[in-house]
């Protein structure tokens, strides 16, 4: 069965992005620089290229991460660090040139945005890697996965209505990745145990309230995340869907049912990961952070393919699917709890099986869904160019 319908077809033949960024830094800063560097790239490379090449630097971070911090509580050495600022900073600039290169060489298309945005999800889980090992982050990683994936979901489902991506003065893609990767290039001066020290030992300055000064920098970072960078962010999106909603006359209570989905998510592995007896978070960290992320990926990918094709009918169900194993290793783990013995199924197993289950869902949406786009637009995924179009008498 196909991801895209007979109305759906159309629609991304008449599709047109429309998305503006407003930072002052990417404007005044950055855009010079993207605009320079793109012209690196020759007028045959194609833009979904630049942008798989920018998602393989993420995975090089992760992968070192686990090499040398494999349950994020252990200092990696100090070029491991330097490489995480480097590779999240190549990121990026690839992510903003892909599209530069694209209007360049006039091969603009849905499946470039849905390329482009379906890796930039998946970053959310990969980064994420990296920065828990750099502030040694250990169980708290699921705090710093959320604090990338909430404004990020957000922002797609306000696109969803909207019909522009509008980034504020202030946002993740550019201000947001620049502070982590200089997080990354300050943890490689003072050490990834800096960030696991009380506040007042870590700055010392003993003028700080007694609830600030005995957290750990750690704690710290992620409630000025959450105030300063999460809550204002997810804000902007509900008020700019309601101003939409409102002028169409819509529900917002259906709007906002959109969520349900992602909170499910976010909820039914932080439920398992507390009354997990074997602590699944603290053991199997990777594993978890790449489950999720293939999750999340698999959500934000439905909305937007429902963007890009005008066919929501349907899609907070459908994206109901891949959140099935949480009741069974909810059910399992309080199981061990009431019966005080182990638990029915290995949770290990049960994660494994969760992420096998959620690589093989999302690679199959992926993988057709590139196919049909590709032909319905009669178009290359990795070349610049038209497909040519077989007779249907000719053999091939």
């Amino acid at each position: 069965m196909g991801y895209i319908g007979k109305h759906g077809v159309e629609a991304l033949r008449r599709y047109k992005y429309s998305g503006v960024d407003r930072s002052y830094v990417a404007k005044y800063v950055l855009q010079p620089f993207w605009s320079r560097f793109v012209t690196i790239f020759p007028l045959w490379f194609p833009p979904n290229m630049i942008t798989l090449i920018g998602f393989g630097f993420i995975l090089i971070s992760a992968l070192l991460s686990y090499i040398y911090s494999p349950h994020l509580d252990s200092p990696p050495p100090t070029w491991v660090h330097v490489a995480h600022g480097l590779l999240l900073f190549l990121y990026q600039t690839f992510d903003a040139v892909d599209g530069k290169q694209a209007r360049r060489t006039n091969s603009s298309s849905p499946l470039g945005e849905l390329f482009d945005h379906g890796c930039d999800a998946l970053s959310c889980a990969f980064e994420t890697m990296a920065f828990g090992a750099s502030v040694m982050s250990g169980s708290m990683i699921l705090w710093f996965w959320a604090i990338a994936a909430i404004p990020f979901y957000s922002a797609t489902w306000e696109h969803f209505f909207t019909n522009a991506l509008i980034l504020p003065e202030v946002n993740g893609p550019t201000e947001g990745l620049l502070l982590i990767s200089s997080a990354h290039f300050f943890t490689a001066i003072v050490g990834a145990r800096w960030w696991t020290k009380s506040v007042k030992e870590a700055i010392c300055w003993k003028d700080f309230p007694s609830i600030i000064a005995d957290m750990t920098v750690q704690v710290l970072v992620i409630w000025i995340m959450m105030i300063v960078a999460v809550t204002p962010t997810v804000a902007y999106n509900i008020f700019n869907v309601y101003k939409i909603v409102q002028a169409k006359n819509q529900s917002m209570i259906s709007a906002l049912a959109m969520f349900l989905p992602f909170f499910a998510l976010l909820g039914g592995i932080t439920t398992w990961c507390l009354l997990s007896p074997s602590d699944i978070l603290g053991a199997y960290p990777y594993l978890v952070l790449m489950g999720i992320g293939l999750d999340f990926g698999y959500l934000v990918g439905k909305m937007i393919l429902a963007h890009l094709t005008d066919e929501h009918k349907g899609l907070v169900r459908s994206m109901f699917m891949t959140l099935l194993v949480f009741p069974l290793a909810i059910a399992n783990a309080l199981f061990a709890r009431f019966f005080k013995g182990s638990t029915p199924i290995d949770e290990k197993f049960l994660l494994q099986g969760y992420l096998i289950y959620t690589v093989i869902l999302y690679f199959h949406f992926a993988v057709s869904v590139i196919k049909e786009i590709t032909a319905t637009l009669n178009i290359y995924c990795f070349r610049i160019g038209r497909r040519k179009v077989r007779s249907k008498n000719k053999r091939f």
